[in-house]
């Protein structure tokens, strides 16, 4: 046989596989034949990502920029409080004020978003948004910001944790109107309440 034959040919058809002791449904994948004719698709969250998902993401997010943060600050205080103007001394200084600061805030805030994205998982999937009245328009971010400041401050006592509740609620309702005020929706940067 001349190979110009089937030069453009993909190459001699397969062979038929139809037996009736074989089930082509489990074997046909790996052959190349298609069974089901319709096309798979994979699961899709409607919501948009999972709890785990949004939780790992706004943890690293957080815990990154509390470090930063925590840095920064860290730096000028230990520039500010170093005990000698000696090199030594004040790089000294800077290093250790600024991994103290730069490690306390990021997990804090870290933990902080743990805890959130929990929260706010916990109540989307209750959907508490048909139970509150509209006036509420966000229910899910602020019950989240109130049970995290709640969580967060548990033991400093009722009073304590009560303030730091409102205060994760304040923040909540805060980056709704800078976000509206702004003029980008609301939760759309994908990152914790904003």
């Amino acid at each position: 046989m001349d190979r110009r034959e089937f030069e453009g040919d993909a190459g001699t058809p397969l062979p038929d596989f139809t037996s009736p002791g074989i089930n082509l449904g489990t074997v046909a994948p790996a052959l190349g034949i298609s069974v089901n004719r319709q096309p798979d698709y994979l699961e899709y969250d409607q919501k948009g990502r999972g709890i785990i998902v949004t939780m790992f993401a706004n943890t690293g997010i957080a815990y990154l920029t509390g470090a930063f943060a925590g840095v920064a600050v860290g730096l000028g205080e230990g520039y500010m409080k170093s005990p000698s103007s000696r090199w030594r001394v004040r790089v000294n200084s800077l290093l250790n004020h600024s991994g103290r600061l730069g490690a306390k805030w990021g997990n804090g805030l870290g933990a902080v978003a743990v805890i959130y994205s929990l929260y706010e998982g916990i109540a989307d999937q209750l959907e508490i948004d048909n139970y509150v009245p509209d006036v509420i328009q966000p229910a899910a971010p602020v019950f989240a910001g109130f049970m995290t400041g709640a969580t967060f401050y548990g033991g400093a006592g009722p009073r304590g944790a009560l303030l730091a509740a409102g205060m994760g609620m304040g923040m909540v309702g805060a980056s709704y109107v800078g976000c509206n005020f702004m003029g980008y929706p609301y939760g759309s940067f994908g990152f914790l309440f904003l």
